[in-house]
C-alpha cells in the first residue's frame, strides 16, 4: 500500500479549538505536546506506559473514523457505558484516496461487551446468515478469552481493512501473539491492509518495518530495540536470577 492510498495518512490535533488544556484528556502529557502523527502505510505502533493516554488516541482515532466506541466494525451501536473522551472532537485524521473494504476497533477491555451484542443481534435474526458465521460460526462466549480473540484476527479479518487495535495481546500467549504477526504480514502484504496498533508485547511490536510512537512527554519514533519493553524484557530474560534477587529485595 502506497503512502498515498492508505487508509489514514496521519493525526492531527486541532489545538485551537480546545479552550482549555487543563481537563482530561487534554491534561495528559503526550496530548499537550502532541505533533502531527505520520502514520506508516502498513502498521503504526503507539507504546508507552500505563495512563500514558496511547489508548486514550486509540479510541479517539477510531471513533472519528466512524467506529463504536466500544468496538467492533462500523455497523456496530451498542453501549454498554458511554466512558469515552472527547478526544475524537478535536483530531483531525488525514486520509488517502482509498476507502477500506473492511474495518474493525478491538479493545481489549470492551471485548465482553462486543461478543455480548453479537449475540443479541444473532437471537433477533430470522434469517441465514448469522452475524457470528463471520466470526468462525462459534458464540465467542463459548471459547476462552484466547480463542475468542484469535477467532476475530482469523475469520472477521477479511483484507483491504483499517485496522485499530488495542492491547491485542491480552488474551493471547506468546505463541499466538506469533501468529498474530504472521496474521497481520497476510494482511498488509495480500490483503492491502493498513494496523494501528497500542500495545505492551515486545513480540508484536517487533513487526518489521513497522513505525513505532513511544508515549513518553511526546510522542518519539523509536526503533524496535530502544524502546523501553524490549530493554526490559531483554534484561530480565538475560540476567533473570540477578533480577529477581533485586525484585524481591525492594
Amino acid at each position: 500500500m502506497s503512502i498515498n492510498s492508505q487508509y489514514i495518512r496521519s493525526v492531527e490535533l486541532n489545538r485551537d479549538e480546545i479552550d482549555s488544556f487543563d481537563g482530561y484528556p487534554f491534561c495528559l502529557p503526550a496530548i499537550y505536546n502532541m505533533p502531527d502523527l505520520v502514520l506508516n502505510p502498513k502498521v503504526s505502533f503507539i507504546i508507552g506506559e500505563n495512563g500514558t493516554g496511547k489508548s486514550t488516541l486509540l479510541e479517539a482515532i477510531a471513533v472519528a473514523y466512524g467506529f463504536n466506541a466500544e468496538g467492533g466494525t462500523r455497523n456496530f451501536n451498542f453501549e454498554s457505558r458511554s466512558t469515552h473522551s472527547k478526544l475524537y472532537q478535536y483530531i483531525r485524521l488525514i486520509k488517502g484516496f482509498k476507502k477500506p473494504k473492511d474495518g474493525f476497533f478491538l479493545r481489549a477491555e470492551s471485548f465482553y461487551n462486543l461478543a455480548t451484542n453479537i449475540d443479541e443481534l444473532d437471537k433477533q435474526l430470522t434469517a441465514r446468515p448469522r452475524i457470528i458465521d463471520s466470526y468462525g460460526g462459534l458464540s465467542l462466549h463459548e471459547q476462552s478469552h484466547g480463542e475468542s480473540f484469535f477467532s476475530v484476527f482469523i475469520n472477521r479479518f477479511s483484507g483491504d481493512g483499517l485496522y485499530i487495535l488495542d492491547e491485542p495481546e491480552a488474551a493471547l500467549s506468546p505463541s499466538r501473539q506469533m501468529s498474530m504477526i504472521t496474521r497481520i504480514h497476510e494482511l498488509t502484504e495480500k490483503g492491502g491492509s493498513q494496523f494501528i496498533i497500542a500495545t505492551h508485547s515486545p513480540i508484536i511490536m517487533a513487526y518489521p518495518n513497522s513505525v513505532i510512537y513511544e508515549i513518553k512527554d511526546t510522542f518519539e519514533v523509536v526503533k524496535y530495540e530502544d524502546t523501553v519493553h524490549y530493554q526490559i524484557m531483554h534484561t530480565f530474560m538475560n540476567n533473570k536470577e540477578k533480577m529477581l534477587k533485586i525484585l524481591m529485595e525492594l
